[in-house]
């Protein structure tokens, strides 16, 4: 565990050797529940992996009222265990935090975000979704949020009464702490990240993500983007895991 800023307890586990590296996963997921083992595993012969429950998910505290600064915290809390300067990797709403952190100044020395989900042309949209999934509870909040991202309707069927899925359920109520880091997300955020950043997509999304995926690399001031073999909105670990490494095992004067 680390203690965050506001007393909240962050629950954390490190494997392998090398430069630091933190995962951060998605909405709605934690690493009892986390598309990100396999991932973890190819990158810890390369790297100190970290692999942490955000605040109210799995084995981590959850302090209210909640606000995306606070998760920048967390995150500042679990570099100063690292006690170096660390590489960031984001899977989707992942991406916004870890966009967060440099932002505001976290020591962080390069940035991997695989289709980070950012709409800067629906900020009132962006509210109404907020709003809504604050009103709605459990599986109610679960379908409504992955519904509207759009998951396609057969793995959402295949989805429904699956460990996975009462997993999500469990932590319903942090898909609208998710949200707000949307919310708080726009160019003025990513104009202060300059920070060697690579901005992958699955070939395989909808024309939604990708399209997401080269705003955000386009709004980054020291971004380069990839389109990487996949499906919708993921691509295999084993096809991830070697870019991600020459990515942040570059020295500082390479491109």
């Amino acid at each position: 565990m680390v203690t965050s800023r506001d007393g909240t307890r962050v629950a954390y586990q490190r494997e392998g050797a090398g430069p630091a590296l933190i995962l951060i996963d998605a909405a709605g997921h934690f690493r009892a529940n986390s598309p990100l083992d396999e991932l973890a595993d190819l990158l810890t012969p390369h790297f100190t992996v970290y692999r942490y429950d955000r605040r109210g998910r799995g084995e981590s505290g959850d302090t209210l009222p909640y606000a995306p600064e606070r998760e920048v915290e967390d995150l500042a809390a679990l570099i100063a265990e690292a006690d170096a300067p660390t590489a960031l990797y984001g899977y989707s709403s992942g991406c916004l935090l870890a966009v967060h952190a440099v932002a505001a100044g976290l020591d962080v020395r390069r940035l991997v975000l695989l289709e980070p989900p950012l709409d800067t042309d629906d900020e009132a949209g962006q509210r109404e979704f907020t709003a809504t999934l604050s009103r709605l509870s459990g599986a109610e909040a679960v379908t409504f949020f992955l519904t509207s991202i759009g998951v396609p309707e057969q793995m959402l069927a295949g989805m429904r009464d699956t460990a996975h899925w009462h997993a999500m359920v469990s932590v319903a109520h942090t898909l609208a702490y998710d949200s707000l880091l949307s919310e708080a997300t726009g160019p003025t955020v990513l104009a202060r990240v300059t920070t060697p950043t690579l901005v992958l997509h699955s070939a395989g999304s909808t024309d939604d993500l990708t399209g997401m995926a080269a705003t955000t690399a386009g709004l980054l001031p020291a971004a380069e983007q990839r389109s990487l073999p996949g499906e919708w909105h993921g691509v295999p670990a084993s096809i991830l895991a070697p870019v991600l490494t020459d990515f942040l095992r570059r020295d500082a004067t390479r491109p």
